[in-house]
């Protein structure tokens, strides 16, 4: 039978918010790609919450910002909401998080795939993946284990794509099915179309697949609510926009509201009376669902003390009358959600639009990749998103920004982009995933970050646009743009440093006027911004020399100068990290002949294959001597060589 044959560099399955940026980075770098979809409707879905960033996530969206991805710029173009969370505690916490009109953001990711050269949007279901064996496993050569590459995709048609990459987004759609109460049916989020062969082609091949599940609280007709019951949340007076690329000015608009109101006592005992209906605790859900964001079953059952539970009542956008019930996620059956929901204050006539479901779906053991987001046995192969056992549309599409940058550079035979711990909260991200046992779908958390001090959503581009433009996605204009940044925020504190006030009387009478200890000798303004009570701005009154800068320098003059003591003890520790990071494991390492190795840490090694010390030592069930072990047996294995 003739058959559709296309050559192409790299194939992109899925177009979520993961599949997005894979493609657009690999197109951004001249790879000829084609990035498939069940359905071209559901290009950067929002099928829950309609949000970007919050707490950590929005460290991640800054990030993927200042590596030349998309999202950044999206929501500061669809946003009809935008808070900085957590402004009362210190920098390293504060989180941008936008409200999303969630049609509209799907529709520009959409017109902006779309119009990227090199890239090409193909609706079809990839349903096996197509390789060929290219070698033995060095690791695992005892078992007789066969290294295979990656050759192309074919789709459910029959069409057959050669290519030299391929990148897994699948998201939540493999083999997914949704439950509300007894009732299941066999889609993926929103009604839309599973992927139900794909899962198989993956088994073959090796891959360990493993059942997650996740949920979504329902959509109520706007018109049926009581808003005069709930409290009022407003957007910030002044937005800070998410991409670096940005201008404030661009992103003060009109904001729309949200509202928060709660659950109840009546609430909690029609759902305690109903748990028997939950395909949660019916034993009808097989896989495993996110401990940090639970379905209201699960907040009820399990802080069976707390009399409330927050509900936020947030709109999916300005064109519908749909608004999205935050903190309500559940599998009930619709009666009972109805009579749930109508509980709550300003509910008790509502009408659902869409019903709260939980989706099941399968994803892969993320500890069969490399930090490089590749397959270890399949080269060429890359995963990104929920499919790697993650929640969230942030750290979905973190990956597939990694993902998309390593593809593309593998193709060319160019080292892979790892961004460490020390680097990113996407090295964190990455590293738990890649290194850590995560037994439910993993959610980014600022406690998660060794070093968020040093990794704050402000200095995003400080600290990454120099790898985007080396990696090739960021413009010499903008890099040079952030180089001049840089050079006036490091003369700023210099001047700050050096800029010497005495014991004058205005600066008394300006010190006594803002309740600050008066001067017995001279200072630095520097030493004077350090006072938790003083800032740069209130200074200016006594700084004579004083030129206009951007604000978002004046920033990172003030947070540089004020947590400098915690900065330096915080980079000393990052130097100590990158000691053992630097320690490189070789690919071709075999831990059979590594003696004196406990086997619990040989099997361990073996199984997660480290790319260097640092990751070895984060490994479960590989301890301190393992490591010592391990680093003298390096130092043989490179004098032999």
């Amino acid at each position: 039978m003739p058959e559709i044959r296309e050559k192409v560099d790299i194939c992109v399955v899925g177009a979520g918010h993961a599949g997005c940026e894979a493609a657009l980075s690999c197109a951004r770098l001249g790879m000829e790609t084609v990035i498939f979809t069940v359905s071209i409707d559901s290009i950067a879905l929002m099928p829950c919450n309609p949000n970007v960033g919050g707490t950590s996530k929005g460290h991640l969206v800054r990030e993927i910002d200042a590596l030349g991805g998309e999202m950044g710029k999206n929501i500061d173009h669809t946003f009809i909401q935008s808070k900085m969370l957590n402004r009362s505690k210190g920098p390293a916490v504060h989180s941008l998080r936008a409200q999303a009109d969630k049609a509209e953001y799907s529709r520009r990711m959409r017109k902006v795939l779309e119009n990227q050269e090199h890239l090409t949007v193909k609706q079809a279901e990839v349903c096996e993946l197509l390789t060929e064996e290219c070698g033995n496993d060095p690791s695992k050569a005892d078992e007789g284990m066969h290294m295979r590459r990656i050759t192309g995709v074919k789709t459910y048609t029959g069409a057959v794509y050669e290519c030299k990459a391929v990148i897994l987004c699948t998201g939540t759609y493999l083999k997914a099915r949704c439950l509300c109460g007894e009732a299941i049916t066999y889609t993926g989020p929103n009604g839309l179309q599973p992927a139900n062969h794909l899962s198989d082609s993956m088994r073959s091949l090796g891959i360990e697949l493993r059942r997650f599940k996740t949920g979504t609280p329902a959509r109520m007709d706007g018109r049926t609510l009581d808003y005069s019951k709930m409290e009022e949340q407003f957007g910030d007076e002044k937005v800070v926009p998410f991409s670096f690329s940005t201008d404030p000015k661009d992103v003060q608009i009109d904001q729309v509201s949200c509202f928060l109101t709660y659950t109840n006592e009546k609430t909690h005992e029609i759902i305690r009376a109903n748990l028997d209906r939950s395909p949660i605790y019916a034993g009808i859900i097989e896989g495993t669902g996110p401990r940090y964001c639970p379905s209201i079953e699960d907040k009820v059952v399990k802080f069976a003390d707390k009399e409330r539970h927050q509900v936020f009542i947030e709109p999916e956008g300005l064109h519908t009358n749909e608004m999205y019930v935050g903190g309500m996620s559940s599998s009930l059956p619709e009666d009972v959600q109805l009579a749930m929901y109508r509980t709550v204050p300003g509910l008790e006539n509502c009408k659902i639009v869409r019903n709260a479901y939980a989706i099941e779906y399968d994803c892969i053991d993320p500890r069969q990749l490399y930090p490089s987001l590749e397959f270890k046995n399949i080269k060429g192969l890359f995963s990104g998103g929920q499919l790697n056992g993650s929640s969230g549309y942030e750290e979905a599409a973190a990956q597939g920004l990694i993902a998309g940058i390593n593809a593309a550079r593998s193709v060319v035979g160019k080292e892979p982009v790892v961004l460490d711990r020390s680097q990113a909260y996407i090295g964190v991200l990455i590293d738990d995933l890649v290194t850590k046992e995560n037994h439910e779908p993993y959610r980014m958390m600022t406690s998660r970050a060794e070093y968020r001090l040093l990794l704050r959503q402000d200095n995003a581009d400080l600290r990454l646009r120099q790898i985007g433009y080396e990696a090739g996605l960021v413009s010499q204009e903008v890099y040079e743009a952030t180089l001049h940044k840089k050079e006036q925020i490091e003369r700023e504190m210099e001047r700050l440093k050096n800029t010497v006030v005495g014991a004058a009387k205005e600066n008394q009478d300006f010190l006594k006027a803002h309740g600050s200890a008066e001067l017995k000798t001279g200072v630095s303004l520097a030493e004077l911004m350090c006072r938790p009570e003083l800032s740069y701005e209130m200074l200016e009154e006594i700084d004579k020399m004083r030129k206009p800068l951007p604000e978002d320098v004046i920033e990172q003059v003030e947070i540089e100068i004020k947590y400098e003591g915690y900065i330096a003890r915080q980079l000393r520790q990052v130097e100590q990290y990158r000691k053992m990071e630097r320690k490189r494991i070789p690919d071709d390492i075999d831990y059979n002949d590594v003696g004196s190795l406990r086997l619990e840490a040989r099997q361990k090694l073996i199984a997660y294959k480290p790319v260097s010390i640092g990751q070895a030592s984060r490994i479960s069930g590989v301890s301190p001597a393992d490591i010592s072990v391990l680093l003298v047996y390096l130092e043989k294995y490179k004098n032999n060589k």
